[in-house]
């Protein structure tokens, strides 16, 4: 299992933080400026680390940033490299996952990202396979509930209950161009956290005083 701490959440702060500015948008808003900037938001990347970060660094002390900004950029900037950093954080995940061997052809997608058509591409983009919405909207729960039946069938009970209970609703395929830049981008985001370590350390303990 891979952990992310602030993915829907960073984007959430982010609403809330120009909300209290008096500037009110919703995320379909904030999510429609987004689309409108290229993949890389001219430069600009968001660690999302606002609450630590679990996978891959197991590090409570982490802090985001935006790395790379400049007079340019605009708030649909900003809107989308939070959305871009988030994505960058699970494929951290995924790649630990790739390292042991695991082969990842498909993603699925649930929850409030998991309902955005630009983050849910996004994805299929940066993690260069496919990514799939599902009919029913619950994960966990609804997963554990299968389980519980198949293990009162018998050996093929599970492969049946899946069929017949998991069908996908829509799914979205990599962008060539976009994966490839977006590879360049992901260099980049991975060496931040090197980087920025000890100064992030520091600014923790400079704020606890």
């Amino acid at each position: 299992m891979a952990v992310t701490l602030s993915a829907g959440n960073s984007f959430k702060w982010l609403r809330e933080t120009i909300g209290s500015l008096g500037i009110r948008l919703d995320y379909p808003e904030m999510t429609a400026l987004a689309s409108k900037e290229e993949p890389g938001c001219e430069g600009l990347i968001f660690l999302p680390f606002l609450n630590g970060e679990r996978t891959p660094h197991l590090d409570p002390f982490a802090t985001g940033a935006y790395v790379g900004l400049t007079s340019r950029h605009t708030a649909a900037h900003m809107f989308r490299a939070v959305m871009e950093g988030v994505v960058f954080s699970l494929l951290d995940g995924l790649d630990i996952m790739r390292s042991m061997g695991v082969p990842i052809e498909q993603v699925r997608a649930i929850g409030g990202g998991g309902k955005s058509e630009l983050w849910c591409q996004m994805q299929a983009d940066i993690f260069g396979c496919e990514v799939v919405n599902l009919e029913v909207e619950e994960g966990p729960a609804y997963g554990a509930a299968l389980l519980a039946m198949a293990a009162d069938q018998d050996a093929d009970g599970f492969s049946t209950i899946s069929e017949n209970c998991v069908r996908v609703k829509s799914a979205r395929f990599p962008n060539e161009k976009n994966a490839r830049r977006y590879q360049d981008y992901y260099a980049v985001y991975r060496n931040l956290y090197a980087s920025l370590k000890d100064d992030m350390h520091s600014l923790t303990n400079l704020a606890s005083l």
